[in-house]
């Protein structure tokens, strides 16, 4: 499978190009806030509400992807281990977020390369899932939307694999605990809860419910949980 072409396919052009998929979608009169134009925001425009999309393309997300996900959750890690207070990593004194560090090069959090799970699987991979999987648990994704975004990710320019494997987490029941068995030790756990925490708004009982369920199964301490939950804070 091309990893890297399917982190493009769901990442796609962050940014700038987030913002053109939401005034796409709102010229569509796309019902449901699911956006359109997968090639100007990714598959992240049409799984996410505008708020939640505009949040997984700013920042860190529109520069970085996935290895800004890998450098957010490292200094959350790094600050849980040294023992620093969530409440003093998340902005510096102009109240402007601070940029993420970048993950050591070969560690766990590098995500810029290959990373394997418990499973074999490629911890980028598993991210995907775990964004998908948040993304639908306030269950705004309904049958004719859901055939959109599968007939958006036909007409992606990624292979017949990398397409099968999209469809198969967008049809895949939203299931915190079966993410949460993904992962290995800690620090794939901190990467699973933060990219999670990107995919969701938490103002729906759904998803803060999604959320809780994913912490407890994870097994994450609660201050690195707090710090997770403040690097994410950054990006919005």
């Amino acid at each position: 499978m091309d990893v890297n072409a399917l982190l493009n396919s769901v990442l796609g052009n962050a940014g700038a190009g987030i913002d053109k998929a939401v005034d796409k979608a709102k010229s569509a009169n796309i019902p449901g806030g699911v956006m359109g134009g997968v090639a100007a925001g990714g598959l992240t425009a049409l799984l996410l509400s505008n708020k939640k999309a505009r949040k997984m393309g700013s920042k860190a997300l529109a520069y970085g992807g996935m290895a800004a996900v890998g450098g957010m959750a490292y200094k959350a890690w790094r600050d849980h281990q040294e023992n620093q207070p969530a409440s003093s990593a998340a902005t510096g004194g102009s109240g402007t977020a601070v940029p993420a560090l970048e993950a050591p090069k070969g560690s766990i959090f590098d995500l810029a390369v290959a990373q394997q799970t418990n499973t074999g699987e490629d911890m980028r991979l598993v991210l995907i899932r775990a964004m998908i999987s948040a993304a639908k648990a306030d269950g705004h994704i309904d049958a004719d939307e859901q055939a959109r975004i599968e007939q958006q990710i036909a007409d992606q320019d990624i292979g017949a694999e990398e397409q099968r494997f999209l469809v198969e987490q967008l049809n895949a029941a939203s299931d915190p605990i079966a993410i949460a068995r993904l992962s290995e030790g800690e620090e794939q756990a901190a990467e699973i809860y933060l990219v999670s925490l990107l995919a969701l708004d938490l103002d729906t009982p759904e998803e803060r419910r999604y959320l809780d369920r994913l912490a407890d199964a994870l097994l994450l301490p609660e201050e690195l949980k707090l710090q997770l939950e403040q690097q994410a804070l950054t990006v919005v």
